[in-house]
């Protein structure tokens, strides 16, 4: 049997980071980290392609909430105590520089995960985090003084439990016993499978700023779209899985979703389609793109316009010019399932929030355990935002767990 002090499951990134922050502000306090693996940190090491996505450069609280389907006005209060700057602030003091991206994206300058993992184990074997690995949890009784914990090699003993161990099952199980209520989760952060002609032969391809509705839901997105092997991806269908994780569930991901490919309405654009016309009368139309779209894409819309490769503008009848601003401002693709969005695989469902006090992420059920990270039900879009989730809750649980 053994005694500690803290005790934290889940070896990954809010795990860590609580302990190594409890550790240093409160140095008299002995903390075990309880790991299920051989080794920890798996999310960071494969997070944003081997790179680590650490956060991101949004600096308002108020909008760095917007990225959060679950969790938006819960996460307010807790992101004015500890957000992205503090996060940079905390990586630097320790020797590891970000960087910032086009996209907003933060990494370690080195564009390795490799390097935080590094400064995590560093800094817990500094403040004498001690990590059982292999410590699968059993069980978890909360007893009158402490926390009793069986695991499938110890027994512990723990006056505080901080649970850390993302979206698990068996653990959220373990929690429900104790009294939580578990919101069921539902993957988020997907992309979309799709078998249509028109984008069969053009994987690669990316439309740089497109709308996106699902059709008999309240849906909307809008941003750059990626044309896959398999379907869709990019930031405008991952915002919506992400926003739509439950509703696109319901569907049991079957619907049908209306694009936008240039951003005008369909009048707009056949407006636009005439003066074409008009000025490009001798040209052929497959090979005149027109509004920014990339060539492959343009000619795959105008061949689904019943319009021939080698049919010039003046040709074009009216019928024609109406079937290819319906293709360019409201095309309609039938999505027939989901793909795990590279190795993130983020879900939305968890510890119901209601039950979860934010100035401190303790449970408001069994005093003395504190919830971080995606075991609780937030989720946030890609680009380091679920990362930003688990720094925050784990720096307010070490402020907040000696008191």
């Amino acid at each position: 049997m053994t005694k500690k002090d803290i005790i934290i499951i889940g070896g990954g990134a809010a795990g860590f980071f609580a302990a190594i922050n409890i550790a240093e502000q409160h140095p008299e306090l002995s903390i075990a980290i309880l790991e299920r693996g051989k080794t920890g940190l798996q999310k960071v090491k494969i997070s944003g392609g081997g790179r680590c996505n650490v956060t991101h450069a949004e600096f308002t609280p108020s909008e760095l909430v917007l990225n959060y389907p679950r969790g938006e006005k819960e996460l307010l209060g807790p992101f004015h105590s500890f957000m992205t700057g503090d996060t940079i602030a905390w990586f630097e003091e320790r020797g590891v520089e970000l960087k910032i991206e086009d996209d907003g994206r933060m990494f370690p300058v080195s564009n390795s995960s490799q390097t935080i993992i590094d400064c995590f184990l560093n800094e817990a074997k500094k403040h004498k985090v001690e990590v059982f690995y292999n410590h699968s949890v059993k069980s978890i009784d909360a007893r009158e003084n402490d926390f009793k914990i069986e695991t499938s090699q110890d027994t512990i003993i723990g006056d505080k439990v901080v649970v850390a161990t993302g979206s698990n099952p068996k653990i959220w199980k373990l929690l429900e016993d104790l009294g939580h209520t578990i919101v069921q989760p539902v993957p988020s952060l997907f992309t979309f499978d799709i078998k249509d002609k028109r984008i069969k032969d053009i994987p690669g391809v990316v439309a740089r700023d497109v709308e996106i509705k699902v059709l008999g839901t309240d849906l909307v997105s809008e941003g750059p779209l990626l044309i896959t092997h398999v379907g869709m991806s990019a930031p405008a269908i991952l915002k919506l899985s992400a926003f739509g994780a439950i509703e696109l569930a319901k569907l049991d991901y079957n619907f049908k979703i209306e694009i936008n490919f240039i951003r005008l309405d369909f009048e707009s654009c056949l407006d636009q389609l005439k003066d074409f016309k008009l000025g490009f009368a001798k040209k052929t139309i497959v090979n005149s793109a027109q509004f920014d779209l990339p060539k492959r894409l343009w000619k795959q819309l105008v061949l689904a316009s019943n319009i021939n490769e080698t049919g010039r503008w003046a040709d074009i009848n009216k019928q024609q010019l109406e079937d290819l601003s319906s293709q360019l401002t409201k095309a309609v693709f039938n999505v027939t399932g989901k793909s795990t969005f590279k190795e993130e695989f983020v879900t939305a469902g968890g510890v119901d929030l209601k039950e979860v006090n934010f100035k401190t992420f303790e449970s408001k059920r069994i005093p003395n355990l504190y919830l971080a990270g995606e075991i609780i039900n937030v989720d946030a879009v890609t680009g380091g935002f679920n990362f930003q989730n688990a720094w925050t809750g784990a720096y307010i649980v070490a402020k907040n767990i000696n008191k």
